[in-house]
């Protein structure tokens, strides 16, 4: 039985401490980090994202927008129901 499992797990155990991931022969991984080959070679650059910084503030900045109206309508809410009112604290001091 032992046997077995030995044999079913060969592909996965690691053999080279610089290889992560079970890449077949002649592919390479989606995963970077591993930058060189088993023979030694270097992979080349990974492909770079076009507008990648005005795609995050496209979808970041709405999205705050949103919470920001969110927020605010539930802090009304609860100002309204007199579940959370803020005190007005005059520090005399």
């Amino acid at each position: 039985m032992a046997g077995r499992l030995l044999a079913a797990s060969w592909p996965w155990r690691r053999a080279d401490p610089t290889r992560i991931h079970r890449i077949p022969s002649g592919t390479v991984a989606s995963s970077r980090s591993v930058t060189a080959t088993p023979s030694g070679a270097i992979l080349p650059k990974p492909v770079k994202m076009p507008f990648g910084l005005l795609r995050v503030f496209s979808v970041v900045i709405p999205f705050l927008y949103v919470g920001t109206q969110i927020s605010k309508s539930f802090a009304a809410l609860l100002e309204e129901h007199d579940i959370f009112v803020p005190e007005d604290d005059d520090d005399d001091d």
